[in-house]
């Protein structure tokens, strides 16, 4: 939607400001955009440099488009805008979609070699937007094959390595865009998330990422638009008001997608941040009562964190809710693998294309495959319990707390983690089992920063808040962000 900027003078000398422009806020870097502070070519060659720099290191964003082309639409941007005229906030803000939903004119690999050079001819419904707000789509995020996983590394273009230790993993799915964040390759960053597919890159790498409530960001289209209710789009940035501002690009109801959601706050989702956290009650839900194994030292930084809560004047409690674990966890795993499985049994059913498959994808589709419909209502049975079973424990508590992950970044010549606390993993992403709750109640659940380990490693804190409380857990993560000032924390590689 087009905006009316005031107009400016010619562009004065700015060398300067150009040299900071990758560290500005996405909110300073926008209204810096539209007052005519700087260029959007200006820009683009920033986080171009910048990309030159450091992408090299940690191998965050793949498949670039044409420089030259860039630059020519952003001069197109900038024209826009001398003539009075922004597409919107994100106007001029480089950005690269994440290579899992398909964006127009560009490869989308999904991380499989099933895929390796395919372009694609339309944007999903996120990437639409964010192109009509005013985006220049300047390569694609890395991401694991097929999103599966919570590494990111894939036969395509390989691994994705840590903001803070190019030796240990960026997380995943969204690693690639929580790496491009975090070293200021890009203002902010999209992402998605089954099963913390935006929360555990943004634990691993000091950033913030946002899984939303189902029906607030249009995910899709897809095949199937019912009973997908698992994956999610939404933002990653470095502060809570910079989260905001791609959300309110990227939310809101589209007709495409009948499980989106038509009330939502205003558009300009920055504008209702701050609150009055004084009294808000927090549970804290650590490892579930000893049933989440955690690597040494996670749970004490991730406790150290709670006290933020406390600065900004708020009650935290130990919180425990009564439930089979292990029952949610087979439902989970049951609810997954037939998602999984529709949506790729017709690769499996070419012996060529299955043959290209990862383990983990043959795994998720077999089970699936295997599955009786009873099997797949029973799981939705345990889900609706689980959500009712939180839902109480909501009528106690604001909002419940606990880590993102339950491990600090690894080694990322590792495939996953197969034990964890002593404990061995049975399968391929048991050690994320911590962000099942949200994903299995449908609640949006905020990954924030929680400090570092005892050997210097980032980890991080999930909010939860109730069904649809988007807004509600961006203003409570804004306030810890600013009792703990976990987005000023910088990079050594920015050194």
């Amino acid at each position: 939607m087009e905006s009316s900027v005031r107009a400016a003078a010619p562009f004065p000398d700015r060398a300067a400001a150009s040299s900071s422009i990758v560290d500005m806020s996405a909110t300073a870097l926008s209204r810096a955009i539209h007052a005519r502070e700087v260029s959007c070519v200006e820009v683009l060659d920033a986080c171009s440099a910048q990309i030159d720099r450091l992408n090299p290191l940690v191998n965050a964003l793949v498949a670039p488009m044409d420089r030259d082309e860039l630059r020519d639409s952003a001069r197109t941007l900038d024209t826009l805008l001398a003539r009075g005229q922004s597409l919107g906030p994100l106007h001029g803000f480089p950005q690269a979609p994440k290579d899992i939903m398909p964006a127009a004119g560009m490869v989308t690999t999904k991380g499989s070699p099933i895929f390796a050079g395919q372009v694609s001819q339309a944007d999903a419904v996120v990437f639409e937007r964010m192109r009509a707000g005013g985006a220049l789509f300047v390569a694609r995020s890395n991401s694991p094959e097929f999103g599966l996983g919570g590494h990111t590394y894939n036969p395509v273009y390989g691994t994705t390595r840590n903001a803070f230790d190019p030796s240990r993993s960026a997380g995943g799915s969204s690693g690639g865009a929580a790496v491009a964040v975090a070293l200021r390759m890009l203002p902010v960053a999209d992402g998605s998330d089954m099963m913390g597919s935006l929360r555990t890159p943004a634990a691993f790498n000091n950033v913030y990422g946002l899984r939303t409530s189902v029906g607030c960001v249009p995910h899709g289209p897809t095949e199937e638009l019912f009973f997908q209710q698992f994956s999610v789009c939404g933002p990653m940035a470095r502060d809570i008001p910079d989260l905001a501002l791609l959300l309110s690009v990227q939310a809101g109801f589209d007709a495409r997608l009948p499980l989106t959601r038509r009330s939502e706050p205003p558009r300009d989702w920055t504008t209702q941040l701050q609150r009055d956290c004084k009294g808000l009650r927090i549970g804290w839900m650590g490892d579930l009562g000893g049933h989440l194994p955690t690597e040494p030292g996670l749970l004490d930084t991730c406790r150290a964190a709670l006290q933020h809560f406390t600065a900004a004047g708020c009650v935290v409690e130990e919180a425990t809710v009564v439930f089979d674990f292990e029952r949610l966890w087979r439902a989970w795993i049951d609810l997954r693998s037939f998602s999984v499985a529709g949506a790729n049994q017709g690769l499996y059913a070419d012996p060529a294309r299955r043959a290209l498959l990862k383990p983990e994808a043959l795994w998720e589709i077999e089970r699936g495959l295997a599955l009786s419909a009873m099997a797949v209502y029973e799981a939705a049975r345990v889900r609706s319990a689980w959500y009712e079973a939180l839902r109480r424990l909501f009528e106690r508590y604001d909002f419940l707390v606990l880590p993102s992950a339950q491990v600090f970044p690894f080694d990322a010549a590792l495939d996953w983690p197969h034990a964890v606390g002593g404990r061995e993993m049975d399968t391929y992403h048991r050690w994320m089992q911590a962000v099942v709750p949200a994903t299995m109640a449908g609640l949006p659940a905020l990954a924030a920063p929680a400090g570092f380990g005892p050997q210097g490693l980032p980890a991080g804190l999930q909010i939860i808040g109730p069904a649809q409380s988007d807004l509600a857990v961006l203003q409570l993560g804004h306030a810890y962000d600013q009792a703990g000032g976990f987005s000023r924390v910088r990079s050594p590689l920015l050194d």
